[in-house]
């Protein structure tokens, strides 16, 4: 058995758990914050045989996209009286990290 962790863009949260649900495939959602940008992610933990792990992954791939967003950098440290106009940087969000491990126990009450 293995577990299946995928960190992803909580735009694409509703979208996978809803084709894991349609796969036959159990799943949980957890609400994270951060990397990079602070904002929120979602967490899917995924339990699955190892013969459906390709399954699995392939519906992440299939469902977890990047897309560019613009955001204001930090402002520099700067001296009393200067001014700062930050220009937005298009910086590349979503996708998934997704980490798989074995799972030497698994139990259901």
């Amino acid at each position: 058995m293995k577990l299946v962790i995928a960190i992803i863009h909580s735009q694409d949260s509703r979208a996978l758990v809803d084709a894991l649900m349609q796969g036959g495939h159990r799943a949980t959602l957890v609400s994270t914050t951060g990397g990079f940008l602070r904002e929120g992610n979602a967490t899917v933990f995924i339990g699955t045989q190892e013969d459906n792990l390709e399954e699995v992954l392939a519906t992440i791939r299939k469902n977890c996209h990047t897309r560019a967003q613009f955001v204001n950098p930090l402002p520099p440290v700067m001296e009393p009286g200067e001014m700062y106009l930050p220009n937005p940087v298009e910086v590349e969000v979503g996708g998934a990290t997704v980490f798989v491990l074995d799972v030497t126990q698994f139990e259901r009450y």
